[in-house]
């Protein structure tokens, strides 16, 4: 028997299992994919309405089955426009490729530069904006801004906020260990709900959270406050060390983080 008739008879053998490998990754990934674009709800809405289907069916309610199918064009155009945000920022992740994306983060040492310059800039009480992208590519966001390619250094981070110098305005993006750009303009929250307390920067965060994966720094120029923005929530007003810590775990690619485990200063309401 030939060597190629050996290895098609192998993969034979082994394609079910391969097929059903591939298939259980896509929906892993596909329901991590909606936990983080705040879809959950709509997925639980249409196994909701799967179940009373199911029910009308096997005991054949007709009168439910004949509204449920009058009703169910307009549910699911109501399901498009309620969830037009959340659905956009499921087709903007696959088309940036988050499936295949692996993450890239800073070393401790440089964290703890990152949190040394916050504290700097909270006590100065100097507004600053860090973006740290996971899987989620930001090149359209790198592009609005100036590039750097510079060490991380919590000396440079202060330099740049803490002057109203060209590259004050605008969020810094901080990637792979490395300042990569300045003065970057982010996309403000669409969340009508939002605490009329916070200004552009804390906005900003929160919409950059929205239509991304990153972890968003935010030192607040009114009051020092530190925060953190990620997965569509902002945590505000955290010490230091939950700031150091949140971001170690959130952008370590082998840890799966939650919204839960922050209990003190945890995630505020934003209006």
């Amino acid at each position: 028997m030939a060597w190629y008739q050996r290895v098609f008879e192998f993969y034979n053998l082994i394609r079910p299992a391969f097929d059903i490998a591939i298939l259980a990754f896509l929906l892993y990934k596909a329901y991590d994919l909606l936990l983080k674009t705040q879809a959950f709800q709509l997925l639980k809405g249409a196994g909701f309405l799967a179940v009373i289907f199911l029910v009308a069916f096997i005991f054949k309610l007709s009168t439910l089955q004949w509204l449920l199918n009058i009703l169910a064009p307009g549910l699911f155009v109501a399901v498009a426009i309620v969830f037009q945000p959340e659905l956009r920022q499921i087709i903007m992740r696959l088309g940036q490729g988050e499936l295949f994306r692996l993450d890239s983060k800073p070393r401790l040492g440089q964290l703890e530069a990152v949190v040394t310059a916050a504290e700097i800039l909270s006590q100065l009480k100097r507004g600053a904006l860090l973006v740290f992208p996971r899987r989620v590519s930001l090149r359209y966001i790198l592009d609005t801004g100036t590039r750097l390619n510079a060490d991380l250094s919590s000396s440079l981070i202060v330099a740049v906020f803490q002057f109203d110098g060209p590259l004050h305005d605008g969020a810094m993006i901080v990637q792979g260990g490395r300042i990569t750009a300045a003065s970057c303009l982010l996309p403000l929250s669409e969340q009508q709900d939002i605490r009329k307390s916070f200004g552009t920067r804390h906005r900003s965060a929160l919409g950059m959270s929205e239509q991304s994966d990153a972890v968003i720094l935010v030192v607040s120029e009114e009051t020092g406050a530190i925060s953190l923005a990620y997965e569509s929530k902002l945590y505000y007003d955290l010490s230091p060390l939950e700031v150091q810590r949140k971001l170690k775990e959130l952008l370590d690619r082998n840890v799966r983080s939650t919204a839960a485990d922050i209990t003190e200063n945890g995630a505020i309401d934003v209006e």
